[in-house]
């Protein structure tokens, strides 16, 4: 099977990378999984805010938030820091660093009412946070390549890459691709793929985050509750269809793999979300953990390898895959095709696996 572009990974930033390069180029998507968004992008917090992340990725969610408000896929939520008296040093830390606004501690009692009063010393809260329709946005990525002529072929598990006359030869489980330029937008396994192919890993490591959904505490309808942290991002709670999403908020390194919980990392994290709250935890509904993959500067890589041009990184998108998409997706279909970018030179540079050859 030939084609101008594979991209390998069917998760938000591979889906989004194909859309965008489909609109000048024949683009083949292959999944190693039955389905779309399997690993990390189904398993997101799914949240945009802005002032997240280090300076190139607030650069990048500042570029793709006008889409995304545009295409209707947001909604408001709003984001909120909470702490108690012996975490003020570490809470004037996060209010600097997140841009939020302190409160009072009855204006975060107003805002989630379960919060404990008697621990409660300190809140900051920030409106301009928004809940992304992850799944909508996927859907219309895949819409948008299908529509420009590619494919998407899922359970295709890539076995062997090879270069041959100039291109790309990709054998998956049951066929094999050609190609002459291959997208690596393999999430946890990048590093993998870039193995297979020659090229040399840059260090792209995973790490576990786990999570459980538990009622809505104390039979209240949590529906517009804010996403409330606690201070130095130790854990994190969010409404999720009439219930809460906590997460410990742990990163912990692993290999690549389908990741479940840590039982003992989850308890720690229920544990201290528990001590912020009056109402007593339950059993949870369910649990489970996903991978978020950072490079060694913990920001994405996008971009063609310098060693080798035709081989392009979208990577590392270390849990800001969604909030970064439009804007990360038109920044590696301008450097495949070697067009200029609108963001800032310093960004692009602060994006390019160059960064990371030196």
């Amino acid at each position: 099977m030939s084609t101008d572009i594979v991209v390998i990974g069917g998760g938000i930033a591979g889906i989004s990378a194909a859309a965008r390069l489909s609109e000048h180029a024949h683009v083949t998507l292959i999944e190693a999984e039955r389905q779309l968004g399997y690993h990390a992008s189904g398993r997101s917090a799914a949240l945009i805010e802005v002032n997240y992340g280090a300076a190139s990725v607030q650069a990048l969610n500042r570029a793709s938030i006008a889409h995304l408000e545009e295409g209707g896929y947001l909604s408001p939520r709003g984001l909120m820091i909470v702490a108690s008296q012996n975490e003020k040093a570490a809470f004037d830390s996060d209010l600097a660093a997140m841009g939020v606004v302190q409160i009072t501690v009855q204006e975060a009692l107003d805002f989630v009412p379960v919060l404990d009063p008697d621990t409660l010393a300190y809140a900051g809260y920030h409106a301009d946070a928004h809940d992304i329709d992850t799944d909508r946005l996927m859907q219309d990525f895949a819409r948008q390549l299908r529509g420009n002529g590619g494919t998407v072929l899922t359970g295709q598990r890539v076995q062997t890459i090879r270069r041959v006359n100039d291109k790309w030869q990709i054998e998956t489980d049951s066929q094999t691709l050609e190609a002459k330029t291959l997208v690596n937008a393999a999430g946890a396994w990048a590093d993998t793929i870039a193995d297979l192919a020659g090229i040399a890993p840059l260090g792209i490591v995973p790490h576990r985050r786990s999570m459980a959904r538990i009622a809505a505490p104390g039979g209240q309808d949590p529906a517009r509750w804010p996403m409330f942290f606690g201070v130095g991002e130790t854990w994190y709670a969010k409404p999720d269809a009439g219930a809460l999403l906590v997460s410990p908020a742990d990163e912990d390194p692993v290999e690549p793999h389908d990741a479940w919980p840590d039982d003992m990392v989850l308890a720690e994290g229920l544990d201290r979300y528990q001590t912020m709250v009056a109402t007593s935890l339950t059993k949870p509904i369910a649990t489970w953990a996903g991978l978020r993959s950072f490079a060694p500067d913990r920001t994405l890589v996008l971009g063609p390898d310098p060693s080798m041009p035709d081989f392009v990184w979208c990577a590392g998108q270390g849990g800001y895959g969604f909030q970064t998409c439009v804007a990360a997706s038109r920044l590696v279909a301008n450097l495949t095709f070697g067009r200029p970018s609108e963001l800032p030179s310093g960004v692009v540079s602060a994006l390019r696996p160059d960064r990371l050859r030196q």
